[in-house]
């Protein structure tokens, strides 16, 4: 598979793990429907970087979008990586 700068092509199978993390996000973040959560996973070519990781994108309207990372791939992630990843 192919990259596309950071953005690599999606596995079918990646899109229940995504899911259950958007929804994770939504759950502990208390977000409406109105906020877009956006969750891919990207690999970063940097070798300070800790290879692959899941980039969280919380859209507010109006707002500025927030970023938060947890250094896992999609599938690995869990919950309370979410959490702390939502707290900082």
């Amino acid at each position: 598979m192919g990259l596309l700068g950071a953005f690599r092509r999606r596995r079918p199978d990646e899109a229940e793990a995504r899911a259950r993390v958007a929804a994770w996000v939504r759950e502990i973040g208390g977000f409406p429907p109105e906020v877009a959560v956006s969750v891919n996973e990207i690999v970063c070519p940097d070798p300070a970087c800790p290879g692959t990781e899941t980039v969280i994108l919380v859209m507010v309207p109006s707002r500025p979008t927030r970023a938060c990372k947890v250094p896992a791939p999609v599938e690995a992630v869990e919950r309370e990586q979410v959490v702390r990843a939502l707290a900082t």
